[in-house]
């Protein structure tokens, strides 16, 4: 018997894997065709459904509404990117911006330990009542890890925040060979926690899937890819992780899995900067801008990465030039040219949103003014840099909102799930009541 139990009661306790970027449809393909025989027993006995993502379906906002229970107008992330403040130079939010408890803080307060293992978003380490080291994006290992004995562990293993995808640019072999040497670190310090840690929450997210996706999922729908077999056993592997974390929590404790957004095959990158350039909507002082400082004053719309359309507003922004008055008419205008953007005779945007229709709460002012969804297979970007509007990359996979994972080691009548139910079904599993969310217990 594993060490835990010694510790501290099964009771009012919950485990949560999370598995960046994975598809329901997905699992459900390796479920029926024997590849995963762990999660086709849980299954069997729980509750395997899709899930939907936020909006934008990025794994910052995703994670973000996960660890808080609310939408992005109340925890502040809408993205890896903003604007500084009073500035066009990008920054990238840190979990000094969140602000709303997580379940973490809030399973503190209550005397109630947390091990939380490679959320993105939580960079740097914040002190909680457990343990925590931080996921995407982290940049210093020590600044990533709380406490100091947990650092120590981790530096003494060789413990890996990210896969270095820079090897996609030596070769799919390179990369392939991170990913899994990457993984095996993350699954050695889950474990390690999971066994000898005190915890009523372990929440453990492994990212390896995330990258596998985005360079590699080529390799899954061509059986003749050097990375074909890869991509199939690096799926046995989740399965075993599966598999050993359940051996070590059984029936009793309830399980979670978990992903923040679903994945599909990239046909086209879109670059909507350069759209929005050549509709007369943005300008820019320089031929080959680099960053969102070179916007010139008679720019009316900019989009931050992915598709976030912010109306260049006077007062809002110092070199703004819509009037308030102008406001409703240019949004209009923008949606009804958005619906028609299309490439190669195929159109590429599927849903406009206003900001107000998706969002709610005291930060809805720092929301983008419009934020839109693509059909399946086209891959919205915000980059500046670009001179056509349609391109490809390395990348060969790309998110999508609808088509995440959740399942419980419960049976639940499903219906329609969003990654903002995750956590006040969390808390309810751990009898902690009296908390304002958005979302809805799905027990």
């Amino acid at each position: 018997m594993f060490n835990i139990f010694k510790k501290r009661s099964k009771q009012n306790r919950v485990v949560v894997l999370g598995i960046d970027g994975v598809p329901c449809s997905l699992l459900n393909r390796f479920t029926a065709e024997g590849l995963m025989p762990n999660l086709a027993r849980l299954a069997k006995t729980g509750t395997l459904t899709d899930m939907t993502a936020s909006v934008p379906e990025v794994s910052s906002t995703s994670w973000t509404t996960f660890m808080t229970g609310v939408n992005p107008a109340r925890h502040g992330i809408y993205g890896f990117t903003e604007l500084q403040k009073g500035s066009y130079a990008w920054c990238f939010p840190n979990s000094s911006d969140i602000k709303s408890a997580t379940l973490w803080d809030i399973a503190g307060k209550l005397n109630k330990k947390s091990i939380v293992l490679n959320v993105p978003s939580t960079y740097p380490a914040r002190p909680l009542n457990g343990i925590l080291t931080a996921g995407f994006v982290a940049i210093d290992l020590k600044k990533a890890t709380y406490p100091d004995t947990a650092y120590e562990y981790l530096k003494g293993i060789g413990y890996r925040m990210d896969v270095d995808t820079k090897k996609a640019q030596e070769s799919s072999e390179a990369l392939a060979g991170d990913i899994d040497e990457t993984f095996m670190l993350r699954k050695k310090a889950m474990l390690h926690f999971l066994d000898n840690g005190e915890w009523d929450l372990f929440i453990g997210v492994v990212t390896e899937t995330d990258r596998l996706h985005h360079y590699l999922w080529s390799a899954l729908e061509d059986q003749k890819h050097p990375q074909h077999n890869f991509f199939l056993d690096f799926y046995k592997k989740i399965d075993d992780l599966i598999g050993e974390m359940y051996e070590r929590t059984g029936d009793d404790i309830p399980f979670i899995i978990m992903s923040d957004h679903g994945f599909t095959s990239i046909k086209q990158e879109i670059y909507l900067n350069v759209w929005l350039k050549e509709k007369g909507y943005l300008k820019f002082k320089k031929e080959n801008p680099q960053s969102m400082e070179d916007i010139h004053e008679e720019s009316r719309v900019f989009v931050l990465d992915p598709s976030r359309f912010y109306i260049h507003l006077k007062g809002k922004y110092s070199r703004g030039s819509v009037d308030p008055d102008e406001y409703e008419g240019l949004r209009s205008r923008l949606k009804e040219d958005l619906m028609s953007l299309s490439v190669n005779g195929e159109n590429v945007i599927k849903t406009v949103m206003l900001k107000e229709e998706i969002y709610h709460g005291n930060l809805l002012d720092a929301a983008p003014d419009i934020v839109v969804l693509p059909y399946d297979g086209y891959d919205l970007k915000g980059a500046v840099n670009k001179t056509q509007i349609a391109g490809r990359s390395f990348l060969t996979g790309g998110h999508t909102r609808e088509d995440a994972v959740f399942y419980i080691n419960r049976k639940i009548s499903a219906g329609d799930i969003n990654i903002v139910d995750v956590a006040p079904t969390i808390m309810a599993l751990m009898n902690i009541e009296g908390n304002s969310f958005d979302g809805k217990v799905l027990i």
